[in-house]
């Protein structure tokens, strides 16, 4: 995926959460950017357990979660908490944005 600049970052943050009110508004815009540009299904490893992402979407404290799938098994991984796979998917690019943001404090000033 490669080094993203601070700028770079910050671009594709405003791109995301333009028009935004609130936090919550804000998880949506990421949502809404992953959903569009995030080529799913992919695989990827979880402790060590190969895993297919199916989708991508919210809890209802407005995280971004990712569904993960493995033989009869979902569970729900945070998006920041799953790791991309070597390649990344098409559209990874929108995953460090987010990742950054919510370092942030949920966009909260550098």
């Amino acid at each position: 995926m490669g080094t993203w600049s601070a700028a770079e970052l910050d671009v594709l943050i405003e791109a995301a959460t333009v028009g935004t009110r609130d936090v919550v508004e804000a998880v949506d815009g990421f949502l809404a950017v992953m959903e569009e540009h995030l080529a799913i299904p992919f695989s990827t490893t979880v402790l060590g357990v190969e895993v297919n992402v199916v989708e991508i979407g919210l809890t209802n404290d407005s995280r971004v979660v990712a569904g993960c799938v493995r033989g009869g098994f979902r569970q729900d991984i945070g998006r920041l908490d799953l790791p991309l796979p070597v390649p990344p998917p098409d559209g990874a690019q929108w995953v460090e944005p987010y990742r950054c943001w919510s370092g942030r404090g949920a966009g909260a000033p550098r």
